[in-house]
């Protein structure tokens, strides 16, 4: 009896998954009760909030340690702090001319904003919601990265066709790294230290990797 109940258990979990008229998969799924072949369902996804922040939101980043979300307003000058919890803006922080570009670091709970239209970077306090350093990079920062093993941020400029790398411990620019043309992305693989700039008018990835000395 455990056996014939086991196999039509099986039976009505693949039906059910693949929907009506699966009976090829469901009988193969009674025949070899150890194997299934359905698919998760997916997950239904719906918007839940709607919350009003500045003018032009364009980068957003979310510090997952404090469930807390950074969006920069363009238009505004402005980063707008948003509670995980509540959906709610529990600050609105000024920082430099146009910004667009967002990125959070967990582990030191620090948020670093490019302003395309400054050529900065604003480093903002997650603990205390205040501008704490303003940073000079190239020309027209648009991305920016963090990694939280090094604690160092990279910002790609756009115009310069260069990424800035500065210390997250001084907030200070320690190297500018030349790469291809209209860099526009950037992205760190903390385990490997490795960076990877996309190049708009070039189609190509610039790999950076950086070793301790």
């Amino acid at each position: 009896m455990k056996l014939i109940r086991r196999a039509v258990t099986l039976v009505t979990v693949a039906v059910a998954a693949l929907a009506p008229g699966a009976a090829t998969t469901a009988t193969a799924a009674s025949a070899s009760p150890m194997t299934s072949t359905a698919e998760a369902a997916p997950a239904v996804i719906r918007v839940t909030a709607t919350i009003p922040v500045g003018s032009g939101p364009l980068g957003v980043a979310a510090n997952p340690r404090t469930n807390t979300i950074y969006v920069a307003n363009a238009r505004s000058n402005t980063v707008s702090v948003i509670s995980g919890r509540t959906n709610t803006v529990v600050a609105t922080v000024p920082v430099g001319v146009f910004p667009f570009g967002v990125a959070a670091n967990p582990r030191t709970n620090t948020i670093y904003v490019t302003n395309d239209g400054s050529g900065t970077l604003s480093v903002i306090s997650g603990r205390t919601n205040a501008l704490v350093a303003t940073v000079p990079v190239g020309s027209e920062p648009d991305a920016v990265a963090a990694s939280p093993r090094t604690n160092t941020i990279y910002v790609a400029n756009l115009v310069d066709n260069t990424v800035s790398v500065i210390s997250g411990r001084t907030n200070t620019l320690v190297a500018t790294v030349p790469v291809g043309r209209n860099p526009a992305g950037v992205a760190t693989n903390p385990r490997t230290n490795t960076i990877y700039v996309t190049n708009e008018f070039d189609n190509t990835v610039s790999v950076l990797t950086s070793r301790r000395r």
